[in-house]
């Protein structure tokens, strides 16, 4: 299947998803280093898939793939300071963890394609 543009990539949609979702959860929060942490991660997800993507080249894309990927794992290790620090309930942790999770998948099997 041909992608023609970046928004009809599932792990962007995905992703979209779950920066409204944090961005969300931690609107109101007054620890604004920890919030501006965790949402820049969970937005450079999406942006670094259509960076990549608009590229036009696939070793390109693929390091841009490889970035969102490490912004998965930055927004998933920011989501046990947050459960820890009782920023978020269990239920939003593991709502949260196994979307980014679930993109970072999404990426593995992109970047194998590529």
């Amino acid at each position: 299947m041909k992608i023609d543009k970046f928004e009809d990539i599932i792990a962007w949609k995905k992703a979209k998803i779950l920066t409204i979702n944090i961005y969300r959860q931690f609107d109101n929060s007054r620890d604004f280093g920890f919030k501006d942490q965790i949402q820049r991660a969970s937005v450079s997800i999406m942006n670094n898939i259509s960076e990549g993507f608009e590229r036009k080249g696939d070793n390109e894309f693929k390091h841009f793939l490889f970035i969102a990927k490490g912004s998965c794992a930055e927004v998933r290790s920011m989501l046990y300071i947050a459960k820890e620090l009782k920023y978020i309930s269990q239920d939003n942790f593991e709502k949260y963890y196994n979307l980014s999770l679930e993109i970072s998948k999404i990426l593995s099997g992109l970047i194998k394609s590529l």
